[in-house]
Formats: C-alpha cells, structure tokens, sequence
C-alpha cells in the first residue's frame, strides 16, 4: 500500500507524538495507519507500507492489543490474521485514558494510600504527611472528575467541554477567541 504524502505526514507526525506520551514511534505509527485506513490490514501490509521490520510490527500489535487499541480480524479467504483499529475518536480517547489510568494513575492512588496507612508515617514530618494526603485528594478528585467524564454520550461530553470553556473565559474576563 502507498501512503499519501498527507496520510504519510499524520502517520509520521503521529509516531513522533507517541514517542512524546512515551509510547513507541513505530507503535503509534501502526495505530495511525490503522485508524486511517480503515480497513483490516495483514502485519506483512503494515511493515512493507512503514517500511519497518516484521518482528517490530508483531510486537507493537502486540502492545497495541494490551491497550485494546488494536483488535484481530478475519477476512474470507485468507487465513492470516489482519488487524484494525476503532474509527471512533471517541471510543479511541476512552481507551487510551482507561489504559493509562490503569497503568499510571490507579498504581500511584495505591501507593499514596498505602503511605498514608503505613504506621511509619508518624515518623515523617506534618509537611510531608500533608503533601502526600493533599496528592492523593487531588489524585482521587481528578479521577473521579474523569470517571464521569468518560460516563458521558459524546455528544454531551463536547457541549459540557464547550461549556467549560465558556465559563472559564468569563471567569477570567476574557473575550472568545477565533
């Protein structure tokens, strides 16, 4: 398959954002090829397309399938595995942070508490015990906070982000813009 040079620049641009969010270049350019193709496509397609070796195309899909970002498919009349990915923005975005959460966020919430419950923690210094209490309420506001958000229709989660904005431009007294 022959990318165009606009779909080449997302897939490139997309695989250098990955690497910023920490996720590997080539692992994110599969997703972006997935996700702007459409369609099912063979690992042998995706490595000659990116021009990457197969053995890295079967281990991002690999990573790709732990974050259920990537599912197997099957078309009649080939027996090899193709592989794609959900169109949806939406559904993609709830993925990405349930994966993330899971990954970052629910081990930390597990370790400020464990801290915090741990008796030795008579022993640090009022400061020390108030940061940590004040991380972990702000941890578990902010997760909560985000538990809702992905509870949401699409639909009412882009009006209640507009809102959002509307309302901090008129707190901060400030003009919309564009």
């Amino acid at each position: 398959m022959e990318l165009t040079p606009v779909a080449q620049r997302f897939v490139l641009h997309w695989g250098e954002m990955g690497s910023r969010w920490g996720v590997n270049r080539t692992v994110a350019q599969i997703h972006a090829l997935l996700y702007l193709t459409g369609q099912p496509l063979t690992a042998e397609d995706i490595a000659d397309t990116l021009g990457v070796a197969r053995s890295n195309v079967s281990t991002s899909l690999k990573e790709l399938q732990s974050w259920r970002l990537v599912r197997i498919t099957h078309v009649m009349g080939d027996r090899r595995d193709h592989f794609e990915t959900s169109t949806d923005i939406w559904e993609l975005f709830k993925l990405i942070v349930e994966g993330r959460k899971q990954r970052e966020i629910d081990p930390t919430l597990t370790v400020l508490r464990d801290c915090l419950t741990n008796p030795e923690i008579e022993d640090e210094s009022a400061e020390t015990q108030k940061r940590i209490r004040q991380t972990l309420e702000f941890m578990e506001t902010l997760t909560t906070w985000s538990d809702e958000m992905l509870r949401m229709k699409p639909e009412t989660l882009m009006k209640t982000l507009g809102m959002g904005a509307k309302i901090s431009r008129t707190v901060r007294g400030k003009p919309k813009q564009g």
